[in-house]
């Protein structure tokens, strides 16, 4: 019996993807552990929600290293201390830095409100609004050393309506976002996703296999 992947999440805000995973976790659509919430906010909600479910948590506040380059060493120590297989991005409002990414390859899972390559960085959703797009979306994707760049492994479109707020359509692409991700992460640590260049297949799955 394969041993079930170990998942590093970081987070910074809500904690709601996170909350989704252990949800997923717990009724068995996402055969995975989380070994280790992180966060660079201490007061982020995603703390108590990995305290909740009896996940180990560890904030690493960046005002207390003296370089990027020295949070992101301590974030790597700390990721592999919690012997994770997987780093799973959940609303980490930090950009890693390329020694982070080269570390962990093709080992990091990010979550984009946005169609990429369409509304990149952290303002996508204020962006396609102010662009006037009719249709945004959800993107799953790997990180490399580029911001919003990575292979991507599932997108979903969520169309725009025209009185959306970024309240109000950031509302509907959580609700993508949190069935998606724990299902392509699924995908992911169970080795049904085949990787050539920048294209994705997914393997088909076997019998017995949900």
């Amino acid at each position: 019996m394969r041993r079930q992947a170990r998942l590093a999440v970081l987070c910074s805000g809500e904690g709601t993807n996170l909350q989704a995973l252990l949800s997923a976790i717990g009724r068995g659509r996402l055969r995975a552990q989380v070994a280790v919430v992180l966060s660079d906010r201490p007061e982020a909600r995603a703390l108590m929600r990995a305290r909740r479910a009896g996940v180990p948590t560890i904030v690493l506040d960046p005002a207390a290293f003296p370089s990027r380059g020295a949070y992101d060493a301590a974030l790597g120590r700390a990721i592999r201390a919690a012997r994770a297989d997987w780093v799973i991005l959940a609303g980490f409002m930090r950009i890693l830095s390329p020694a982070f990414v080269r570390c962990f390859p093709r080992r990091i899972l990010n979550v984009h409100p946005a169609l990429l390559p369409a509304f990149r960085g952290a303002h996508a959703v204020r962006d396609a609004l102010a662009h006037g797009a009719k249709v945004t979306g959800v993107t799953i994707h790997l990180v490399d050393t580029e911001v919003d760049h990575g292979p991507i492994l599932a997108q979903v479109p969520v169309p725009i309506r025209p009185a959306d707020t970024v309240a109000t359509l950031l509302a509907r692409l959580h609700r993508v976002e949190h069935t998606l991700y724990p299902d392509v992460i699924d995908r992911v640590v169970t080795g049904r996703l085949r990787l050539q260049g920048r294209r994705v297949t997914v393997r088909p799955t076997k019998s017995g296999d949900r």
